[in-house]
């Protein structure tokens, strides 16, 4: 029996009235400078209406724009040639020439995972109320994550509502924690594990914050200027302590600030060309707590990083960095919930193969073996991972993508022994989903991927991107999948 795909009729695409403001820079401090020169050289008398003009404008696109506005001035307030008080009107205006509006979705909207939403209260018989993370591209090919909630009813019809036209960044922890058995792993494994080094990290407690590191890290440049100086290798030492801390930060989000306005925006050189393809879990723990984890792909317009950031919430955000030799690449994606005792996650490292990888900590990964390597000519360019393993009583079902001829992207899939993942017990050999014919044209033609399903009463749920542009959903019986595996 030949498989029976449904697309649905749910179809979000980008919106450029979307926008969120972000710090603007003209030039280097010289001009910044002589920008507030010309900005303070303004007669107090037409600051007011100028100010009222940028707000009349503007106000109703942004929450909180004054809010804004003050933090913004306060960032620039040093290139000021007065320590003369300001009008709060004046450090208004100076704010607003130093920030603009960025268009998140002003190329595309793609590339989604799926996962339950953690309140299932209120819902209709048989639906589920889910979560959506989308990879928003916009000015310059930088891409976030946003986010969507929509509910799946009894029928299998997808409802997404109309989300908010309000963008917000959230609000970066002041000191986050770090544990030091991990950070001093990492350190090590980057090299950094000189006496400078281990001096640094003798003086931190089990748990420090970004306060105490930094006095931690004082302590030891001052002692190390009253013996014997401070050596090249000492300050790239520092300097590398510092900036893996920074590497590592969590983000809070507001309650009243809908899960549509929140937007995880690249925060940390490493992320500074985006934040792409967040591959979202509910992971099960030990315990039978639950908490939602993400590997996405970090781009500094050189280097790809791969990153985890874990939440419970959908508040409350931490950015991790994946560690160890086999933490490279893209693709990576966790299973969601322990194999056997340890940690277990698909991956990419060569950029054609699936590969299986285990470990006793989520933020390590050492060893790496292939799983699956291309064999269908839809897919002979590369395969790939399509998002986190789901459990069935069959097996582990994975969605995968294959490249073939014309870069052409399809999704396939394939079934892994449950207690051995590292058995494959089953393969389509033709594709689950490839680009229709109003699929085909968009930011890049002829693609369709997801990065993460969703199983509910037996039927598969995949939100899929069509051509990097917009984004869609099908839905298929997981049996007809199951029964066309070879």
């Amino acid at each position: 029996m030949p498989i029976q795909i449904k697309r649905t009729d749910t179809i979000l695409k980008p919106d450029q009235s979307r926008v969120l403001l972000r710090p603007f820079s003209p030039g280097d401090s010289q001009r910044v400078g002589g920008i507030i020169a010309r900005i303070m050289s303004l007669p107090e008398e037409r600051v007011g209406p100028l100010l009222e003009e940028v707000l009349a404008e503007f106000s109703q696109r942004h929450q909180q724009i004054r809010k804004l506005f003050l933090e913004r001035f306060e960032q620039v307030r040093e290139m000021l040639l007065t320590d003369d008080k300001l009008s709060e009107q004046r450090q208004l205006l100076i704010g607003s020439y130093f920030l603009a509006e960025y268009s998140l979705e002003s190329a595309a909207l793609f590339n989604p995972s799926i996962v339950p939403h953690p309140d299932q209260t209120g819902l209709p018989p048989g639906a589920l109320r889910f979560i959506l993370s989308l990879r928003t591209t916009g000015e310059g090919h930088i891409s976030s994550i946003s986010f969507r909630h929509g509910v799946i009813h009894s029928d299998y019809r997808i409802e997404v509502p109309t989300p908010s036209g309000f963008l917000t960044e959230p609000r970066q922890v002041p000191n986050p924690l770090y544990e030091k058995t991990l950070f001093a792993r990492k350190l090590l494994e980057l090299g950094l594990n000189g006496r400078f080094a281990r001096r640094v990290v003798n003086r931190l407690g089990e748990s420090f914050g970004l306060v105490e590191l930094r006095a931690s890290l004082e302590a030891e440049v001052n002692q190390s200027f009253l013996s014997d100086g401070m050596t090249r290798e000492d300050q790239n030492a520092s300097q590398g302590i510092w900036m893996l801390a920074r590497s590592n930060y969590e983000v809070q989000f507001q309650p009243e600030q809908r899960l549509s306005e929140r937007i995880l925006f690249p925060a940390n050189p490493s992320q500074r060309n985006g934040i792409e393809d967040a591959r979202f879990v509910h992971f099960r723990n030990d315990d039978g707590s639950y908490v939602y984890y993400a590997t996405f792909t970090a781009f500094d317009g050189h280097v790809v990083m791969p990153q985890l950031v874990e939440t419970s919430d959908f508040l409350l955000f931490r950015f991790i960095t994946l560690n160890g030799p086999a933490a490279e690449n893209k693709g990576m994606a966790l299973f969601p919930r322990k194999v056997n005792g340890v940690f277990a996650m698909l991956s990419r490292q060569d950029n054609e193969s699936i590969y299986l990888m285990f470990s006793d900590n989520v933020h390590f990964w050492y060893e790496r073996k292939v799983l699956l390597k291309p064999t269908f000519p839809w897919e002979l360019i590369q395969i790939g991972n399509c998002g986190s393993p789901i459990e069935t009583e069959a097996g582990w079902l994975v969605l995968s993508h294959g490249v073939g001829p014309l870069r052409k992207y399809c999704i396939g899939a394939f079934l892994l022994d449950r207690e051995d993942p590292s058995k494959v017990i089953g393969r389509l050999r033709e594709p689950l989903l490839q680009p229709s014919e109003n699929e085909r044209e968009g930011y890049v033609p002829n693609v369709v991927y997801t990065c993460g399903a969703l199983l509910h009463n037996d039927e598969l749920i995949i939100p899929y991107g069509l051509a990097d542009h917009a984004t869609g959903f099908a839905t298929v019986p997981l049996a007809q999948v199951l029964a066309a595996m070879q």
